[in-house]
């Protein structure tokens, strides 16, 4: 039986990797982070994205073209503490450019990501800023997810 301490080790670890996956193009290897009905949520996304993405076949055709669109690095990764250890909140920065337009692409997150108590996302609300990312593709998002 894990002990809470290693319960949100195991929690942060998977959010680090979530970080280190995307930021190297890594998609499948991100994908396998979630367990498999996991879902990837954006409240405040514009109205011709996703609100939701469900499940693993999903959530990768949702994320395989970001490597296509943006060289990023993240960065001033910050975890606030929860009572729940499978509960991670977090703040980070991302720093790069859209590799279509090499706009900048330097965005912030806040994030809230419900895990499992091995560490597989289960649930992950993503809070960032769209207008960052329409400008530096300077294209409506919708783009961002089309084959």
């Amino acid at each position: 039986m894990n002990t809470i301490k290693q319960i949100r080790e195991k929690a942060q670890t998977t959010f680090k990797n979530h970080l280190k996956y995307l930021s190297s193009g890594q998609i499948e290897q991100w994908v396998n982070l979630f367990i498999d009905d996991g879902v990837l949520e954006f409240p405040y996304g514009p109205k011709d994205f996703p609100k939701l993405v469900r499940g693993k076949t999903d959530l990768y055709e949702y994320m395989k073209n970001f490597p296509e669109h943006f060289k990023v690095t993240f960065e001033n990764l910050h975890f606030h503490p929860t009572e729940e250890p499978t509960l991670v909140i977090a703040e980070f920065e991302s720093s790069g450019y859209a590799i279509g337009t090499g706009n900048p692409y330097n965005q912030k997150y806040i994030s809230v990501v419900t895990t499992d108590t091995e560490g597989k996302m289960i649930k992950y609300v993503d809070f960032w800023n769209p207008i960052v990312a329409i400008d530096a593709i300077n294209a409506p998002l919708a783009d961002f997810v089309k084959n």
